[in-house]
C-alpha cells in the first residue's frame, strides 16, 4: 500500500481564481510518496506530483434537499475568509495513489519457489523441476485393515477406492414402488 507519509512537507503551487459561483481552485501539489512494492515487498520511497482544479462554493443559508446535495460537485467556502484546501487536496492525492506501486518500474518480484527476491539473487537462478505435484505419491500402497498390503485383491474392480452398489429407483423418497 502507498501513502503520503504523516507530517510530510509538500509542495503547493496554487492560483485562485474568484468566479460567479465561488472560487475556483487550481493548484498542482508535489508530495513524498512512500510504500511496500507489490511484486518483491521491499519498502521503497518515491515522489509523485498531482494536478488539480476544484470550485469552492458559498454555503446556502436555506438547506438544499437530497437531490440537489448530490448534484453539487463543489466543497464548501465558509464566511471565514478562509479557504480549506486540505479535503480537496487529500482527495486529489488519494485518487492519484498507484494501486500496485513497484520499487522500480522494471522490478521482477520474488521467486515463487523460494521466495527470494529475483534483483538480489544470482544471475540464472533456478529450480529443479521436478514434475506433478502428487508424483511422490503415485507409488504409494496403504496398508490393510489388518496390517496386510491393499493390492488388487481389496479392490475388485481395480479400480482406486471401495466398491459401491446403487440402488435407483423411479420413486420418490418415501414413497412405496409398486
Amino acid at each position: 500500500m502507498a501513502r503520503v507519509p504523516a507530517g510530510a512537507d509538500l509542495e503547493l503551487d496554487v492560483q485562485l481564481e474568484g468566479v460567479a459561483e465561488g472560487v475556483l481552485v487550481t493548484a498542482s501539489v508535489v508530495a513524498p510518496l512512500a510504500g511496500d512494492c507489490a511484486r518483491c515487498l521491499e519498502p521503497f520511497t518515491s515522489v509523485m506530483q498531482v494536478r488539480f482544479q476544484e470550485l469552492f462554493a458559498p454555503e446556502s443559508a436555506e438547506p438544499a434537499d437530497a437531490d440537489e446535495q448530490d448534484a453539487v460537485e463543489s466543497y464548501p467556502l465558509d464566511g471565514s475568509g478562509q479557504l480549506d484546501l486540505e479535503p480537496a487536496l487529500r482527495d486529489a492525492l488519494v485518487l492519484e495513489l498507484p494501486l500496485s506501486p513497484l520499487c522500480e518500474d522494471d522490478c521482477k518480484g520474488l521467486c515463487p519457489e523460494c521466495g527470494v527476491r529475483l534483483a538480489d539473487a544470482e544471475p540464472g537462478h533456478e529450480h529443479e523441476q521436478r514434475g506433478a505435484m502428487w508424483a511422490a505419491l503415485k507409488n504409494y500402497r496403504a496398508a490393510g485393515p489388518e496390517g496386510s498390503s491393499a493390492g488388487e485383491e481389496a479392490v475388485p474392480d481395480g479400480k482406486a477406492g471401495p466398491e459401491r452398489t446403487t440402488d435407483r429407483t423411479d420413486t420418490a423418497p418415501g414413497q412405496a414402488g409398486t
